[in-house]
């Protein structure tokens, strides 16, 4: 079995409304040296696999098909050996 941590970000093209409101809201409270927030996803999950190979195929096809939009956002993830 194996741990996958998956790292969501909207592409560096992508307008992130969400890092902007919160940047303006860390302005607000007077952190004024704050910029360029961007705001992305952090899951984890477990893999029921025994072999890496097949457990990375598992995780890509899981964040292609439902955990991130290919268009907005890029993905990186890593396995962990869970015994």
């Amino acid at each position: 079995m194996f741990k996958a941590k998956v790292i969501i970000k909207r592409r560096p093209s992508i307008l992130d409304p969400q890092g902007k409101a919160v940047e303006k809201g860390a302005q607000h409270l007077g952190l004024t040296n704050i910029r360029n927030t961007r705001i992305g996803k952090y899951i984890e999950f477990d893999v029921l696999s025994d072999n890496r190979e097949e457990a990375e195929k598992e995780v890509n096809d899981y964040c292609n098909k439902l955990l991130a939009n290919p268009i907005m956002e890029d993905y990186e993830f890593t396995l962990e050996e869970v015994k």
